[in-house]
């Protein structure tokens, strides 16, 4: 999380465009309302300040405040106790009565829901008895035709903002869920699918095999001796190994091809549709590459592979047998003095 999302930054800033925008207009709303009533110039005043400082005021608040929810919350009960006010003050005009209304519980239900609205319409009920005090209790009962017009501004443009406001939220919140998933599904040093994520895969490819009767491979990536590695050079030089070999596995499989840690040294790919022969090239050509690299932190280090290869068998039962004939290979491979491929085919190993 950013700064600027600690503090709240993103909160008060949509909330500031949306009471700056709704308080402009309905001040028009409510002038409208006001102008015939012949009010004293105090109310003017409080009027300007309510539409055109209050709202850079609320901003400078919620900033300065630990929990800029909890700020805004105060502010959107303020901004409905002048509401009510307004409402009271204009006698119950019906139709700025109503928009204004409307509008503050609109934002109520934007940021708090239900329970938050309630307690709009409490902060509105003040606001309505405090101008009761103030001014002498009145109905008006008839909306003059320009105070209409002047409640059409805000009826049009005020709801097309909040939505406006409310879809880049969803937007936002939905891309920010997507990355969780991502973050959730990646191993952190490698970059790579982790365990679970690359077995939630497999399982798929396994389905996909055995309902449209097609090819696959898997492989299982073991770093030969990397505890020595480890012990050797230390495990700073032991992860950038790790960082290296995933960095191979990007650069030379398909985009479709689907790599992943699979805990500790081994790694795991599905190469979706590729022929046994092609994969046992495409593997050996990939260890080729891992043994050429060489390292900053020692130049003596050298470092190989041993892979296990399975294609997918219409006998396996299910994932885990296919997943089991990949282990057997890579077990092969090690076991016949490793840095090389072994592909297990119908029952029987095949060392390249």
């Amino acid at each position: 999380m950013s700064a600027a999302e600690g503090n709240g930054l993103p909160l008060a800033s949509r909330l500031y465009k949306s009471r700056t925008l709704g308080l402009t207009l309905g001040f028009v709303c409510v002038v409208f309302g006001m102008y015939p009533l012949d009010p004293a110039w105090w109310v003017w005043a409080w009027m300007v300040i309510n539409a055109f400082i209050w709202p850079h005021l609320a901003f400078q608040l919620t900033l300065r405040t630990t929990n800029a929810l909890r700020g805004e919350r105060r502010n959107l009960l303020f901004d409905s106790f002048c509401g009510g006010f307004w409402v009271g003050a204009m006698h119950f005009n019906p139709l700025p009565s109503v928009t204004t209304l409307s509008m503050m519980t609109m934002n109520n239900v934007a940021i708090g829901g239900p329970r938050f609205m309630l307690a709009g319409w409490v902060a509105q009920g003040l606001g309505i008895g405090a101008a009761l005090l103030i001014f002498a209790p009145a109905f008006i009962a008839v909306t003059s035709q320009a105070q209409l017009y002047a409640c059409l501004p805000i009826l049009m443009l005020y709801p097309l903002a909040l939505g406006w406001i409310c879809y880049r939220q969803a937007v936002t919140l939905a891309r920010h869920k997507r990355e969780l998933l991502a973050l959730s599904r990646t191993d952190s040093l490698s970059g790579l699918l982790n365990h679970g994520a690359w077995k939630d895969h497999l399982e798929i490819e396994f389905q996909r095999c055995r309902r449209d009767s097609m090819g696959a491979a898997i492989a299982l990536i073991d770093i030969d001796h990397f505890k020595t590695i480890n012990d050797t050079y230390g495990h700073v030089t032991g992860d950038i190994v790790l960082r290296q070999l995933s960095k191979v596995l990007r650069q030379n499989l398909r985009a479709t091809d689907l790599a992943g840690r699979y805990g500790g040294d081994e790694f795991c790919v599905i190469l979706p549709g590729m022929p046994l022969n092609r994969a046992t090239e495409v593997m050996d050509a990939l260890r080729d590459r891992f043994n050429a690299l060489a390292y900053a932190q020692d130049p003596t280090l050298r470092a190989s592979l041993s892979i296990g290869l399975a294609p997918y068998q219409p006998t396996h039962a299910d994932s885990t047998s296919w997943l089991n004939d990949a282990d057997e290979a890579l077990y092969d491979a090690k076991s016949s003095g490793r840095n090389r491929v072994s592909a297990a085919q119908e029952g029987w190993l095949r060392s390249v």
